[in-house]
C-alpha cells in the first residue's frame, strides 16, 4: 500500500486526530473495524504492535495481502472476540461504533481494552438534528468538493452503512457517560471525534 496517504475519503481524512492522540511512549495499538486497514498501517509505521480487527473476512483478507506492514490481523467482532483487556495503549475506531448494537455498551467496551494512561479515539457517524449540526453539514458539503478535486475521492472496500441510530446530542450525551472526562468535537465532513484517556 504505498499510495495509502494518497487514499482520500471523509475517514483517511480524520486519520491525524487517532495518529495524535497515540501516547508517547505507545507500544500497543488495536484498529477496531479496521477495514482496508489503512490506519492500522499507519500506526505501524511508529508503533511496534498493532492489531487491527474486523468481522468481513474478505475485507480482512485484502489488507492481509496488500501490505507488508507488521499488523496482526485479525478475522472477528471486537464487542464479543477474546481480545485481552486494558492491553492496548492506543485503540481507535473509526466509522465503526454506529454498527454497534448498543453503543453505551460498546463504549465501555473499547474502554475495557484501552490500557491505564491509553487513549480511546472514536472517529464516527451520526443525524444531524440541531441548527450548528446543519450549519456543520454545510461546511462538510463544501469541504468535500474542494477536497474531491484537489485530491481526489478514494471509496473503501469496507461494507458501508448509512443509517445512523443516533444523532450527534445523542452520541455525545451516552459518550459523556460511559467515558467519564472525554473530549468531544463535531467535525466537517459528516463527523465526531471522541478522545478518552484512561486514568491509570
Amino acid at each position: 500500500m504505498s499510495d495509502d496517504r494518497h487514499r482520500g475519503n471523509h475517514n483517511t481524512h480524520y486519520y491525524d486526530i487517532v495518529l495524535d492522540a497515540a501516547p508517547a511512549a505507545a507500544r500497543t495499538a488495536l484498529d477496531v473495524g479496521t477495514g482496508d486497514g489503512l490506519l492500522a498501517v499507519r500506526l505501524a509505521e511508529g508503533i511496534p504492535d498493532v492489531t487491527g480487527i474486523d468481522s468481513d473476512a474478505e475485507v480482512i483478507n485484502l489488507a492481509r495481502s496488500s501490505t507488508s506492514a507488521r499488523v496482526n490481523w485479525i478475522i472477528g467482532d471486537a464487542l464479543t472476540f477474546g481480545l485481552p483487556e486494558a492491553r492496548y495503549d492506543l485503540v481507535a475506531a473509526v466509522a465503526t461504533v454506529h454498527h454497534f448494537p448498543d453503543l453505551a455498551a460498546g463504549l465501555q467496551r473499547l474502554a475495557d481494552l484501552t490500557a491505564p494512561g491509553g487513549s480511546l479515539v472514536v472517529i464516527g457517524c451520526a443525524r444531524s438534528s440541531t441548527l450548528p449540526d446543519y450549519t456543520l453539514d454545510a461546511v462538510g458539503v463544501v469541504q468535500h468538493h474542494v477536497l474531491s478535486r484537489t485530491r481526489g475521492y478514494w471509496q473503501h472496500n469496507a461494507p458501508v452503512k448509512m443509517q445512523f441510530p443516533h444523532s450527534y446530542t445523542e452520541v455525545k450525551q451516552i459518550a459523556t457517560t460511559a467515558l467519564p472526562g472525554m473530549a468531544w468535537r463535531r467535525l466537517p465532513l459528516w463527523r465526531y471525534a471522541i478522545t478518552w484517556r484512561k486514568p491509570k
